[in-house]
């Protein structure tokens, strides 16, 4: 079986995520997931910003979200990432957010990201050598 990479962070549902009802806007759920990426990131060494100094950019190119509960106003989400071993020139992660106070699942989801040279904005169809070596370091290849 192979090792699995995730992270955790707790995100605090602001005034501004919410309706005139006070539930989140389902557009939001997506922003969740980035913020998950990016604790990813940080906990990882794959932040955005060490692809990019690497000579790539990473779009998404694909996202899912199943929405289970409501999330309001006022909510913490939990949101664990994990990182799913691919052996094409991708990354994939999978999501769970959590309410922080009941832990009932709010939603799941997936995405998708693929790697372009940063200078001509050619997608890559071999796995850059920098994400070879991150691969190595964490037992994923």
């Amino acid at each position: 079986m192979e090792a699995l990479l995730s992270e955790r962070v707790e995100i605090l549902v602001r005034f501004n995520e919410a309706d005139p009802l006070g539930i989140v806007w389902h557009g939001h759920y997506v922003r969740y997931f980035e913020d998950g990426r990016e604790a990813f990131g940080n906990k990882f060494g794959l932040r955005y910003l060490d692809i990019f100094a690497n000579g790539y950019t990473v779009p998404v190119v694909h996202v899912d979200c199943n929405y289970k509960r409501s999330l309001r106003y006022g909510d913490s989400v939990i949101v664990e990432t994990r990182y799913v071993p691919t052996p094409a020139a991708k990354i994939r992660f999978e999501y769970t957010l959590y309410n922080a106070t009941t832990h009932e699942i709010v939603a799941t989801g997936a995405s998708v990201q693929v790697f372009l040279d940063k200078s001509t904005q050619t997608l890559q169809l071999i796995l850059p050598k920098f994400f070879e070596q991150w691969k190595q370091q964490h037992a994923l290849s």
